[in-house]
């Protein structure tokens, strides 16, 4: 590609790698581009582990942004700015590039590692190493275009100058997020973060290189309409504004910026558009993987920023809900497209072994192309989880063939390269260029077998997802279409269907609109199949049943909801239908009893939350952010199950404060259903802070601490006993006046589980029937990962009855309590007498103190014995 503007090149011609300089430059190429492949295999092993991880959504999107991305821009942009500006670097000044290299891979598993480990120093320290190895890649790039401003191409090098400059100011937001003070401005830094390093940084990056790369990757001449700096101003403008607006939380002002970095995408593509406008009038062999991949990249990347200028407007806007389609959407078919072009230009060794190359990493190009792009868009539809599952592993497989080609192109290339050196040497002629790309009638049979597949994976999902419950099909028979088509609008309100009966008659076509009226998501499946997917509040879906077999029930696949009594039935007048109560038939869909062992003491490695208590921050107003959201992982020994919670783990963080002081909570919806939180520490009216919140909004809770004591707060999204039973809920503490000193405070909070296939099973917790019970969100797990103190301490344990339906009786084996305080009263003062138990019904705290002159171990429980022997217990280690 050393002349992008030339007019259809079939393959470039470089020159053997017999020469010095360009042995060297493959050399330097090899070894810069390691890294890219090291991420690109850490990133297929977080896809398989990223559902254990707490931060693993966080995790794969910075392998491949911060990881293949960044490392892809700091090599291609050297490689581009060389050739486009005829620099000539030095073979012993190559040293100096890889050690950026280096420096920059230091920086970004350092800022994972921190990351990951909740360390946010060392995140930080990753973060200015980031930007040091990219600010230096910058003042690089800006000497030789200093030197050389006057080349034809120039405009493209000031891209990179800009993009480059543009990381380290999203580096130092990134670590101010990854910081206790990111918390309070979430929403606001991410979106200035995303919109300096993915739409800026990345985007400059790749707008800058297709300038000249499109007409290249067309194989077409460049468009006369090409206008690359006013685009540039235009996107340098809006990123800007974005980013003020962000910072600023002016909603509009961030919107309008959106706007402009729009408008100066279209400004860029416009000529892009032209190009394949010619193509598309004679294709010819034209039309390859990196062609249609680069084009859908820029497509993804208009379509998303315009969708993201409406939706800032809004308040609840948060840009994590289209990271999906910038990150795979855009970057990722833009980084396979253009390395499916530039690797094998890079290995070289003439037109024959790089058409070889080439020709590889097509292989199956719209089949991929196809899966990728039409995958995504199904998957941001509100399908059936199953299938969103199955067609995001399409997507997977269809992305990560992109390594395997690799291997497989070099191998082709360097014998194709072989075989000409072979030829050269007996005088004989060099082999002929291979045919590079599908011709027009291919492409479209690879299109086709793409929708097939893809059509396969989603009926198959619908089904997998339809047989999640279970309902009833009363037939009479074969029967024959009447020809009649009933329409139905059903409104979803309030743990109801209205109607919730639907009479039509056998044979019948049936229309079901599900309007959802509600504050949070719903779904109306039928037993015949038919399913809504998950609908959003205000908004509508359509299902069909073609031919009414019989008499059908349906229900709200969403956890506990069809017990809540969202059913219907479709009534064709063939049986009584007197026993379809609202909350339906549990005996139907009860879920098998506990999955693991109950009482196996967790292994070493089983995860633990840290019980110790830090002391209040001294501050009057304290600013906190919960996330809400789902995720599948460890809950007991030999268990995994579905966890609802705050923060990621199944024990919401704590608050503490003292009274009089004021608290802002902002609520994210990361999840997938409905969320909202109720915090009991506080006096409001619940109407608006304690509403439900669809996935992706959010919303401000403002308290007083007006009183003392332990309080709890939880999701209160109906229904709410199976929110709370999945790991929603959390302790606030507000500390009573002349609080006495002690040598440790621990918090201990105590829940029960009832385990289900997917989420809580709504039949036992109806039925009061746990599983286990745990203090901190798991249970035994203080028995593996004691408390350990000091012989002759004092220590202060501050325990709360999260339920949802069950309460404690808190015991110490071998010692006594002499100080105890319940709901807000000291009961016992260090008198005379002592306590062996603190009785706390569902939703009740208190705190009491004992000391432990004796070294041992001293078991604490739940002193109803079934409770501790099925995991409300632990051990206090005295040395």
């Amino acid at each position: 590609m050393s002349s992008p503007a030339t007019p259809e090149p079939q393959a470039p011609t470089t020159k053997p790698p017999s020469k010095p300089g360009k042995s060297h430059r493959m050399s330097w190429h090899r070894k810069a581009g390691m890294p890219v492949r090291w991420w690109f295999a850490a990133i297929i092993v977080a896809a398989l582990v990223h559902p254990f991880i707490t931060d693993g959504r966080w995790l794969l999107v910075h392998l491949f942004t911060l990881g293949a991305v960044t490392n892809s821009i700091l090599i291609w942009g050297r490689h581009f700015t060389e050739k486009l500006l005829k620099i000539d670097v030095p073979d012993g000044n190559r040293h100096i590039q890889l050690a950026n290299i280096y420096l920059l891979n230091v920086g970004v598993g350092v800022t994972i590692i921190g990351k990951l480990g909740d360390w946010w120093p060392v995140t930080t320290a990753g973060a200015a190493v980031v930007g040091v190895a990219v600010a230096w890649h910058a003042i690089s790039l800006g000497r030789d275009l200093v030197a050389k401003r006057d080349r034809p191409f120039a405009i493209s090098v000031a891209y990179y100058v800009a993009s480059a400059c543009l990381l380290p100011i999203g580096a130092a937001l990134g670590a101010i997020l990854a910081s206790p003070k990111g918390e309070a401005l979430h929403d606001d830094l991410l979106l200035a973060h995303e919109a300096i390093n993915l739409i800026g940084f990345l985007g400059l990056a790749a707008c800058g290189t297709l300038i000249t790369m499109f007409p290249a990757l067309w194989r077409t001449q460049m468009s006369p309409h090409s206008r690359p700096k006013l685009a540039l101003a235009v996107q340098l403008i809006g990123i800007a504004t974005t980013t003020i607006g962000a910072l600023t939380s002016f909603n509009w002002f961030a919107s309008v910026g959106l706007g402009i970095i729009t408008i100066g995408w279209v400004i860029a593509a416009i000529p892009w558009a032209h190009n394949v406008m010619t193509v598309a009038k004679d294709p010819r062999d034209r039309l390859s993987y990196p062609a249609l991949s680069v084009a859908a990249a820029v497509v993804w990347l208009i379509g998303t920023l315009t969708v993201a200028t409406v939706k800032a407007l809004d308040g609840s806007f948060v840009i994590s809900s289209l990271t999906l389609p910038l990150v795979i959407g855009f970057g990722a078919q833009l980084l396979i497209g253009m390395m499916s072009q530039l690797l094998p230009a890079t290995i070289g060794g003439g037109a024959g072994p790089v058409s070889a190359g080439m020709k590889e990493l097509d292989r199956a190009g719209a089949f991929r192309w196809s899966i990728i792009n039409i995958g995504l868009a199904l998957w941001l539809m509100p399908l059936p989880s199953w299938t969103k599952v199955a067609v995001s592993a399409m997507v997977s497989l269809a992305l990560v063939s992109y390594l395997p080609l690799v291997g497989r192109a070099a191998k082709a290339q360097i014998g194709a390269l072989k075989e000409s050196q072979k030829a050269r040497a007996n005088n004989e002629a060099t082999p002929k260029p291979v045919e590079l790309h599908a011709t027009a009638r291919r492409l479209g049979a690879q299109t086709t077998a793409a929708l097939a597949v893809l059509g396969l994976v989603v009926t198959i999902g619908v089904a997998l997802s339809g047989s999640g419950g279970t309902g009833s099909i009363e037939t009479t028979g074969d029967i024959a279409p009447t020809g009649e088509t009933v329409e139905v609008t059903v409104t979803a309100n309030d743990m109801t269907y209205t109607p919730n009966i639907i009479e039509t008659n056998p044979g019948d076509r049936l229309v079901i609109t599900m309007v959802n009226a509600d504050s949070q998501v719903h779904d109306l499946r039928l037993a015949t199949g038919e399913d809504t997917g998950r609908v959003a509040p205000g908004n509508s879906a359509t299902i069909e049943v073609p031919v009414v077999p019989g008499d059908i029930d349906g229900w709200c696949t969403i956890a506990g909801h069809r017990q809540m009594g969202m059913t219907l039935t479709v009534n064709t007048g063939s049986t009584d239908h007197s026993h379809h109560t609202g909350r339906g038939n549990h005996a139907d869909h009860a879920t098998p009893g506990a999955l693991g062992n109950v009482g196996e003491q967790p292994g070493p490695d089983s995860p633990t939350i840290n019980p110790i208590l830090a002391p209040a921050e001294d501050t009057t107003v304290h600013h906190v952010t919960l996330r809400a959201s789902e995720f599948t992982g460890y809950a007991a020994p030999g268990v995994e199950q579905q966890h609802w919670v705050f923060n990621g783990k199944p024990l919401g963080p704590t608050l503490r404060g003292k009274v009089g002081d004021e608290f802002v909570v902002t609520l994210i919806n990361d999840g997938t259903m409905s969320h909202s939180i109720d915090f009991h520490a506080g006096i409001v009216s619940p109407d608006e802070p304690m509403r439900d919140i669809a996935p992706g909004e959010k919303l401000e809770y403002r308290f007083r601490a007006d009183r003392a004591g332990i309080w709890m707060y939880h999701c209160a999204t109906m229904p709410m006993s199976m929110h709370i039973a999945a790991g929603m809920h959390g302790a606030v503490i507000i500390d009573p006046p002349n609080l006495a000193e002690v040598d440790h405070e621990v918090l201990l909070v105590q829940s029960e589980s009832y385990w289900g296939e997917a989420g809580p099973d709504a039949d036992k917790v109806m039925a009061e029937d746990p599983d286990i019970y745990k203090f901190n969100g798991y249970p035994d797990q203080y028995l593996t990962h004691p408390i350990r103190i000091r012989a002759g301490e004092t220590v202060r344990f501050w325990v709360l009855a999260a339920g949802p339906n069950k309460g404690t009786s808190f015991h110490i084996v071998g010692t006594q309590f002499h100080r105890v305080y319940k709901e807000g009263t000291l009961l016992l003062d260090d008198g005379v007498g002592g306590a062996q138990a603190l009785d706390l019904g569902a939703a009740q705290g208190g705190y009491v103190e004992a000391e432990f002159p004796e070294p041992g171990t001293y078991r604490f429980v739940d002193h109803q014995m079934v409770h501790a022997e099925m995991g409300a217990r632990g051990n206090i280690v005295v040395n």
